[in-house]
């Protein structure tokens, strides 16, 4: 058996890159596409208002709609949150209110908690994160990484004009 030595050739044994490189980026797109993200949020189902009220009559009794009011101080920011005219305050305390009185009305409407509606009520100046966070507190709550749901019904009342 012949041992060759390294000096007598003068070459260095090399890694080859290309292959690796090859390797590695076809498991960056294995993983990639076989990942999948599950969001609890931003699934709601929210109904704009119409250009005009609609005056269609009907037999059924319904359900009043929950309102919820958001008024802006004149800075522009978050300056009151009210529930059917009753204050919750301001800030995220004020949206946990929020969101216990949600709870509180879908109990108290037992069997016909699937009909209760939402209706938000924004100033001109009330921020997004305002209203987006009203959103969330109505559609329900994540309590122990289990998602439980009150209001899938929520609609926006008519624009108010911006106040002079």
């Amino acid at each position: 058996m012949k041992i060759r030595s390294r000096s007598a050739d003068g070459e260095k044994i090399e890694t080859q890159m290309a292959p690796m490189i090859d390797v590695v980026f076809q498991l960056l797109i294995f993983f990639m596409l076989t990942l999948k993200i599950i969001e609890p949020e931003g699934d709601f189902s929210i109904s704009m208002p119409l250009g005009q009220t609609s005056t269609e009559s009907t037999d059924d009794p319904q359900i009043e709609p929950l309102k919820i009011r958001l008024r802006a101080s004149a800075d522009g920011a978050l300056a009151e949150v009210l529930v059917n005219g009753e204050t919750m305050g301001v800030g995220p305390a004020a949206f946990q209110r929020v969101n216990t009185k949600v709870f509180d009305e879908i109990v108290g409407l037992g069997d016909n908690a699937d009909d209760l509606e939402v209706e938000i009520d924004p100033d001109y100046g009330v921020p997004y994160s305002g209203i987006i966070a009203t959103i969330s507190a109505c559609s329900g709550r994540i309590e122990n990484k289990e998602v439980t749901r009150f209001v899938s019904k929520i609609k926006f009342a008519p624009i108010r004009e911006e106040a002079p």
